[in-house]
């Protein structure tokens, strides 16, 4: 469009009418430069955005929600939708009762000991850890709440030595890029006290790999594989199941790293061969720690500074 204007305006200064209508020209070829401009923003920059990666979902405002990956046009869908979900009757529920003391109060104090004992680790033991173990978390943390109940995670176990090879070989390489080149000078000395850089050696020493993946849509007939169903927060969900994979894992006498590994997630989402509505949240190396193990000897917040009571 813009070697069409050129020629058009080239074709025009060789006339000699362009001197005298120039007054009625000149407005006439910016209106329509502003049109032409308008026209295409709009249609290949607007309504492709939302039509492929993002599809407008609005509310009656027509302004789209936070926090949700839209994969259609729910709002103006051309027919009677019907619950993703399938229709069952509600059931009575009495609260907790399995919980780690009788008494409510010890069994808040025990977990939050638990809790507090969970450190960041980066060197670990070769001892090996009862694959039943890992898969027993990895369950508790499919118990977590997710919107609308579609339990958008993948957890991807990994314990091929080649295949964890394969991982550090790819999260090193662009590690190493990323502490050199695309972070900030501060981002790598704000890092420097907890003594990380791109050298990864825990993703071959741990004994296994967790990589938690976010569903960003689903199916509503999975072997089919067609009909999308949306996933509403799916990364909160998954964020929420994390954390709960982290406590179990902590509960089971595990330690592990929440790692997320910059600019790796489409190829490792390939290695692994998963779907392209994954994408990858954080990758945990689990096992034991190594005997000569350290941890920074870091204090956590208390309580009067990450509280307001009202």
């Amino acid at each position: 469009m813009a070697s069409y204007l050129e020629d058009l305006v080239d074709s025009l200064i060789s006339s000699s009418a362009l001197v005298t209508y120039w007054n009625y020209i000149f407005p006439v070829l910016v209106g329509l430069y502003l049109a032409i401009s308008l026209y295409d923003k709009h249609r290949y920059g607007r309504n492709k955005k939302l039509r492929i990666t993002e599809p407008a979902a609005t509310e009656k405002s027509g302004t789209k929600l936070d926090g949700i990956e839209y994969v259609g046009d729910l709002e103006h869908a051309e027919y009677d939708p019907v619950p993703a979900l399938e229709e069952k009757p509600h059931i009575p529920y009495s609260g907790a009762t399995v919980t780690l003391a009788t008494d409510p109060l010890e069994a808040a104090n025990r977990f939050y000991a638990i809790a507090n004992n969970r450190r960041s680790v980066r060197k670990f033991s070769s001892r090996s850890v009862d694959v039943a173990i890992v898969e027993r978390c990895i369950q508790a943390a499919g118990t977590a709440p997710s919107g609308a109940h579609t339990e958008p995670w993948t957890f991807c176990l990994v314990s091929d030595p080649t295949i964890k090879a394969n991982i550090r070989e790819i999260i090193e390489a662009e590690e190493f890029v990323n502490y050199t080149q695309r972070m900030a000078k501060q981002w790598v000395t704000d890092l420097r006290p907890i003594r990380t850089n791109h050298i990864k050696e825990y993703l071959t020493q741990a004994p296994y790999l967790v990589l938690v993946f976010k569903q960003t849509y689903g199916y509503k007939d999975s072997s089919a594989g067609t009909d999308k169903k949306q996933h509403y927060y799916n990364e909160i969900s998954t964020s929420i199941a994390t954390g709960m994979l982290l406590s179990a894992f902590q509960c089971a006498g595990l330690s592990s790293l929440v790692t997320t590994p910059l600019n790796c997630g489409p190829m490792l989402r390939t290695l692994l061969e998963r779907p392209p509505n994954e994408k990858l949240l954080v990758l945990l190396p689990v096992g034991y720690p190594a005997d000569d193990c350290t941890v920074p000897d870091l204090q956590r917040k208390p309580l009067e500074d990450i509280l307001v009571r009202y």
